[in-house]
C-alpha cells in the first residue's frame, strides 16, 4: 500500500474520532506566505514532493491563481499528523489574503475551529491581518500565531538578536491587543498568544523551518543558532532539525480545539434553535448518531462532477445516496457522493460524521450559508454568514452573440452561487447584466470565469456603486393610495450612529423584528425606550418604527407596509441606488374599513410615495464608497506617494517612519482608485508595497453631488434630474 493510500485509509478511520480532529484555517495579509506554508505542511505530510514545496502552490488550483501568484479561492485539504504518539486528522483550509476575496475567509471561518494567523516578520501586522483576525474571532475561531520570513530579518535587514526580539514582541503585543478587543469576553485571556506556552512560532515557510519555545527546549537550538544557520546559508540543515510541519502542526494539535471542545461554545452563537432539543445536544456534543446538521460554507463547480458543496457537519452523519432537505431553499436533494478533500482531488467515502469538513456532490441548489438536514427531521437554519465588506464596483456584462444570452444568464447564476460576495442583476429584456464586486481585481477574475465557462462577453468600464441617505429631517409627510382611501404619515431622520455601527457589527440583526426581546438591544445602543419597543423592521441599516397608537386594521397591512418600505430602500429616489442609514417613523395612518380597498395595489404605492417624498424633503444626499489605502515606501518616495493619494481626493490619516521606510495610511474614494496600481508603481519606481481595506460609505462632497447624480441617472436611462417631493406627495 502506497503512503498516499495509507493516509487515505487512516483519514477514513480518524473521521470518527472527533477528539483527534483539528479543523483549521490559514489566514494572513496578502503575500505573507500562507500558500507557501500550506505547501510545506502538505510536503511534511507526504502529499507533495519536498523539492516542489513553496513553489508548487498546490492549493492554488485555479489557473488564474497560478498566473497571478495569489490565492483567490479558499482551498481545503485533509491530512494525518502524528503528535506525542497519536495520529490526528488535520482538515486545513488555505484562504485568500487579498481584500477583494475576503468573503472566502469569512465563509471558511464558519467551517473551522482554529486559525493559524501568519504574519510577515518584515512587514508586521498589516490591515488585512487585522481584518482576518476580526473575521476569525467574530466566528469564535481560536487563533495561534506564526511569524514568517524570519530569515529575511537576519539576511536582508541584518537585525541583531535584541532587535529581532523587539520586532517579535511588537507583533505579539499587537496580536494580543486585537484578541483582547475582538474575542468573546470569556475567552480573551485563554486565547491570548504566548511565546512561553508555544502558541507563537517563528520561522521561514519558504525554507521549511520553524521554532517555538517548547521545541527550543527539546532540540537545544536557540535564536543565536538560528542566526548562524541563516548567515551561513545552512537553512536546509536547519529544516532537517526543526521541520516546519512538526512545529506548526504540533502547535495546532496542542493549542487549537477539537470539534468536541469547540462545538460546545460555537453552536450556541451560530445556531439559535433550542440547545436543549435533541438536535441542539447532538451538535453541542459532536455526536454522529442523531439528527443531521450541515452548514454549507462554499459551492464550487467541478467540470466532471458538477456542483460541489463544501460544508461543516455539526451533527449526525451525512451519507452517500441519502435524501436530504435544504432548509433555506425548502427543497429536497439526493447526495450522489460525499467525501473529504485531499488537495486538488476529493476522496469519496460512504459517510462523513459530525466534526468534519465534507464535500457533497448532488446537493443542487445549495448556496453558501445553506443548512442541510434530514428530510424527516427539519431543523432551524444556522445564522447567516455575514460578510464584512460589500460590493462597491460594478461592470455591465453583455453576450457578444445574442444566441449566447440564455447561456450567459445560466453562467451568471452559477458564478453568483460560487461567490456569494458578488451581486448580479439580470435584465432579460435588455440583455445587459450588472455584476458588482469588491474591487477591480475581483471583477477581472469574475469576468475571466464567465469567459472560461464558454460565453464570449464584453464588459463596460467599471462603475462605482453609490448609496442614498439624508442630511436633515422631514415629516410628517402624507402618502396617498391610488384610490385615495388609505393614507400613511411618515417622518424621516438619519439613524443614530451607534445603531448604525451595531447593525454593521451584527449585534443588531437585519430583518423583521419579532417579539419584544430585541427592544433591550436597541436601548443598549442608544435608541429611545419608546421607539425601541416599536421597531418593526431593520433593513439596509435603516429602521422602520411604528409610532402610531390604536390604528384600526394596521396589523393587517403590516407585511405590505414592510414590503413597500424594503422595496423603496432597494432603489431610492435620488438615483435609483440603495438607501442607507435612515430612521422612518410611521406616525399616523388612515385605512379603508373594507379589506378589498387596502390590498397590495393600494398600500405598496402609498408607503413608497411617503418614503420617497420624505427623503426628497430631508436634504437628500449621495454617499460614496471609501477605501483605506496603506502604502509602505522608502522615505525618498514618500512625497510622490502622498501626492498620488491627494490627487485622488484622498486624505492622509496617519504617517509613520521606521528606519528608512515610511508607512502612509490614507482614505481614498473608490471612484478615484481605478488605475492606482500602475500609477503608484510609477510614482515609487516599483519600490512600494500597498494594500487596501474597505472603509464603508461617506458623504460625496457637495460640489460633486449634482454632477454625479446626473451621470448615474443618465446611465440608467432616467430623467437627468430627480423628481421633487411634490411628485410623490401630490
Amino acid at each position: 500500500m502506497s503512503r498516499r493510500d495509507k493516509m487515505i485509509s487512516r483519514i477514513k478511520e480518524l473521521m470518527y474520532e472527533p477528539e483527534f480532529i483539528r479543523n483549521i484555517g490559514i489566514v494572513a495579509h496578502i503575500d505573507h506566505g500562507k500558500t507557501t506554508l500550506s505547501d510545506n505542511l502538505l510536503a511534511g505530510a507526504g502529499m507533495l514532493s519536498e523539492d516542489l514545496a513553496g513553489d508548487a502552490r498546490s492549493l492554488d488550483f485555479d489557473e488564474q491563481e497560478a498566473a497571478r501568484g495569489i490565492t483567490i479561492d479558499a482551498a481545503s485539504v485533509s491530512m494525518v499528523h502524528k503528535f506525542s504518539g497519536d495520529d490526528y486528522l488535520i482538515n486545513l483550509i488555505d484562504t485568500p489574503g487579498h481584500v477583494d476575496f475576503g468573503g472566502d475567509v469569512t465563509r471558511a471561518m464558519r467551517a473551522v475551529d482554529g486559525a493559524v494567523v501568519v504574519v510577515c516578520a518584515v512587514e508586521g501586522i498589516m490591515p488585512q491581518t487585522e481584518t482576518v483576525f476580526r473575521q476569525a474571532l467574530k466566528e469564535n475561531v481560536r487563533p495561534v500565531l506564526f511569524i514568517n520570513k524570519v530569515d529575511r530579518l537576519i539576511n536582508e535587514l541584518k537585525l541583531k538578536p535584541e532587535e529581532l526580539q523587539n520586532r517579535f514582541l511588537k507583533i505579539i503585543a499587537e496580536s494580543n491587543k486585537l484578541i483582547k478587543n475582538m474575542a468573546p469576553k470569556d475567552k480573551r485571556d485563554q486565547w491570548k498568544v504566548d511565546v512561553t506556552d508555544g502558541s507563537v512560532a517563528f520561522g521561514s515557510a519558504y525554507h521549511n523551518w520553524a521554532i517555538n519555545i517548547p521545541i527550543m527546549q527539546k532540540s537545544g537550538i536557540n535564536f543565536k543558532d538560528i542566526i548562524d544557520f541563516c548567515n551561513e546559508e545552512r537553512q536546509k540543515e536547519l529544516a532537517q532539525k526543526v521541520p516546519i510541519t512538526d512545529v506548526l502542526l504540533g502547535m495546532v494539535v496542542e493549542h487549537l480545539p477539537s470539534p468536541l471542545e469547540s462545538q460546545a461554545y460555537r453552536v450556541p452563537t451560530i445556531w439559535d434553535g433550542d440547545i436543549e432539543s435533541e438536535e441542539g445536544q447532538v451538535m453541542i456534543k459532536t455526536e454522529s448518531d442523531g439528527p443531521l446538521a450541515v452548514m454549507v460554507t462554499n459551492v464550487s463547480v467541478d467540470k466532471h462532477a458538477g456542483e460541489i458543496a463544501t460544508g461543516r457537519v455539526y451533527g449526525g452523519t451525512i451519507e452517500k445516496g441519502s435524501e436530504v432537505f435544504l432548509v433555506g431553499s425548502h427543497a429536497k436533494a439526493r447526495t450522489q457522493q460525499v467525501g473529504v478533500f485531499f488537495g486538488a482531488e476529493r476522496v469519496n467515502t460512504d459517510k462523513v460524521p459530525a466534526g468534519n469538513i465534507v464535500a457533497i456532490t448532488g446537493a443542487r441548489g445549495a448556496v453558501a450559508g445553506e443548512t442541510i438536514c434530514d428530510v424527516d427531521r427539519k431543523i432551524k437554519e444556522f445564522e447567516g454568514i455575514e460578510h464584512i465588506s460589500e460590493p462597491v464596483v460594478t461592470v455591465a456584462v453583455e453576450a457578444k452573440s445574442t444566441k449566447d444570452l440564455p447561456k450567459l444568464i445560466e453562467v451568471l447564476r452559477q458564478v453568483a452561487k460560487e461567490d456569494p460576495t458578488i451581486r448580479i442583476e439580470i435584465n432579460e429584456e435588455t440583455g445587459e447584466h450588472l455584476v458588482s464586486g469588491m474591487g477591480e481585481l475581483h471583477l477581472e477574475i469574475i469576468t475571466y470565469r464567465i469567459k472560461d465557462k464558454g460565453v464570449d462577453i464584453t464588459t463596460s468600464e467599471p462603475i462605482v456603486v453609490y448609496r442614498e441617505t439624508v442630511s436633515g429631517t422631514a415629516g410628517p409627510v402624507e402618502g396617498k393610495s391610488p384610490n385615495k382611501h388609505n393614507r400613511f404619515y411618515i417622518e424621516v431622520e438619519p439613524v443614530e450612529p451607534s445603531i448604525y455601527d451595531a447593525i454593521i457589527e451584527g449585534t443588531i440583526k437585519e430583518g423583521r423584528v419579532k417579539g419584544k426581546e430585541s427592544a433591550n438591544t436597541f436601548i443598549e445602543h442608544g435608541l429611545e425606550k419608546e421607539q425601541a419597543r416599536k421597531v418593526w423592521d431593520v433593513y439596509g441599516r435603516s429602521l422602520f418604527i411604528n409610532a402610531t397608537r390604536g390604528i384600526q386594521y394596521l396589523d393587517e397591512v403590516r407585511e405590505l407596509l414592510l414590503e413597500g418600505f424594503e422595496s423603496a430602500l432597494d432603489s431610492g429616489p435620488i438615483a435609483n441606488e440603495k438607501v442607507l442609514g435612515l430612521k422612518f417613523k410611521l406616525v399616523d395612518a388612515k385605512l379603508h374599513e373594507d379589506a378589498v380597498h387596502r390590498g397590495p395595489a393600494q398600500v405598496l404605492p402609498s408607503i413608497r410615495k411617503a418614503i420617497f417624498g420624505a427623503i426628497m424633503l430631508a436634504q437628500p444626499t449621495l454617499l460614496e464608497p471609501i477605501q483605506k489605502v496603506f502604502i509602505n515606501t522608502p522615505q525618498d518616495y514618500m512625497g510622490n506617494a502622498t501626492r498620488e493619494v491627494q490627487n485622488r481626493r484622498g486624505q492622509i490619516v496617519n504617517m509613520d517612519q521606521e528606519n528608512d521606510m515610511s508607512t502612509i495610511e490614507s482614505k481614498v474614494p473608490v471612484a478615484e482608485m481605478f488605475g492606482f496600481a500602475g500609477d503608484i508603481r510609477s510614482a515609487t519606481e516599483g519600490r512600494c508595497l500597498w494594500s487596501t481595506e474597505n472603509a464603508g460609505f461617506e458623504k460625496l462632497p457637495q460640489e460633486l453631488q449634482k454632477q454625479i447624480i446626473r451621470e448615474i441617472r443618465q446611465r440608467k436611462g432616467l430623467n437627468p434630474e430627480p423628481f421633487s417631493a411634490d411628485y410623490y406627495l401630490g
